[in-house]
């Protein structure tokens, strides 16, 4: 796909993709249906010797797990943007130091969320059939499928390479139009917030109605294709870390 992209010329592709890109149905997600993940790999939340909490977790209790993760990880480049506290989970995003570049998102659970709010071919979390509710999970959705550097390995969690892709055709301003455009025509008064995530592949945003925040969704870097976060529910608060 990228290939094609560079020989149509990004004119092109930015006349396309700013009247379709964004009304598109997400991307089919039947790697998330298999129990053992992509590619045969078994899922191990972390901690994994932890299991499902009937408590719910406090956001310090997340943020002390969003540390020991990041620190589990041996990967000094690695740290926490921010830490945003929604009605079923905890939304930790990661990114590097030294690029200042997204790594990856991951979620931390307070509880199940509804059936089918997780949309369409999403499943429950690689097809349990229920989410695991205080540990942490790679975020389902752009941060698995268009993450073109780091991915979920073996042990379940995030691994990486040296293969991500930093530089991509549509450009942040262009995925904030794309962005706002998918928002007319879904959310009444929807506003994009200027403050987007890059990440190896795609952006990530927050939207506001009426000046708070109400949602999330994210722009492949290549296609222009949206991703609305369907998983969160209400926004509740949040903490920037770096």
């Amino acid at each position: 796909m990228a290939i094609f992209l560079v020989v149509v010329g990004l004119g092109s592709l930015f006349v396309v993709l700013a009247y379709t890109a964004y009304n598109t149905t997400p991307y089919s997600i039947g790697d998330l249906q298999n129990p053992q993940g992509p590619a045969g790999q078994t899922y191990q939340p972390y901690p994994p010797s932890q299991t499902v909490s009937a408590t719910a977790i406090t956001l310090d209790q997340a943020k002390t797990i969003a540390q020991q993760y990041v620190q589990s990880l041996g990967n000094p480049s690695l740290a926490i943007r921010e830490i945003m506290e929604f009605q079923y989970n905890f939304y930790v995003q990661y990114y590097e130091k030294d690029t200042g570049i997204g790594a990856f998102e991951m979620l931390i659970w307070k509880q199940a969320p509804p059936y089918g709010v997780m949309g369409s071919g999403m499943g429950m979390m690689y097809g349990y059939g229920r989410v695991v509710t205080g540990v942490m999970m790679p975020e389902p959705g752009p941060n698995m499928m268009w993450n073109t550097k780091y991915r979920v390995v073996n042990s379940g969690m995030m691994g990486w390479d040296d293969q991500g892709v930093s530089t991509m055709p549509i450009t942040k301003d262009k995925a904030l139009q794309v962005a706002q455009a998918y928002l007319d025509e879904n959310f009444n008064g929807a506003k994009v917030e200027a403050d987007a995530s890059q990440f190896y592949g795609y952006y990530t945003m927050d939207f506001t109605i009426s000046g708070r925040v109400a949602g999330m969704l994210s722009v492949n870097g290549f296609t222009g294709q949206v991703w609305f976060h369907t998983w969160h529910g209400a926004f509740i608060q949040e903490i920037k870390m770096d």
